[in-house]
């Protein structure tokens, strides 16, 4: 086991190590939509890259949610497959949103020899959830006009 300290310490070397792998700026929280973002999420049991959707108005992060769902065909076809879409996903501290994620299960970041692993699975499934989100964001946007 890692002290609090040590875990910190890993955690940015895993972050600093996979910014100098693969070096660029990812959309992230920067998709011009309040509360719908992408992220990254490693622990010691499995890496995840996933699409957030956290909107305070129910109304719009079902709606938002949906149009993702209406893309899903699409999205698992040409870009990135075993998405997991979860309507009602209830975080830690009891927040509901909506949540479509990809998982790779039994790594973790404390071993450093599944960081390569981690990195590469990153890179691809993000890198897919991007050039999907580029291709298609005006529909996701557009649910105003519904």
């Amino acid at each position: 086991m890692y002290s609090k300290e040590e875990t910190q310490r890993l955690k940015r070397e895993f972050w600093v190590t996979f910014a100098e792998k693969h070096p660029r700026k990812w959309v992230l929280y920067d998709t011009k939509i309040k509360d719908f973002s992408f992220k990254f999420y490693v622990d010691n049991k499995k890496a995840q890259v996933l699409i957030d959707i956290e909107h305070r108005s129910n109304e719009k992060r079902i709606a938002y949610f949906e149009k993702l769902e209406a893309l899903k065909n699409i999205l698992e076809e040409e870009f990135i497959s075993n998405l997991v879409f979860e309507r009602e996903y209830v975080l830690e501290n009891g927040k509901t949103i909506s949540r479509i994620w990809v998982e790779k299960l039994g790594v973790g970041f404390s071993n450093r020899n599944y960081w390569d692993t981690i990195f590469d699975f990153f890179y691809e499934k993000m890198d897919a959830l991007e050039r999907f989100y580029l291709e298609y964001d005006e529909f996701i946007k557009d649910i105003e006009n519904e």
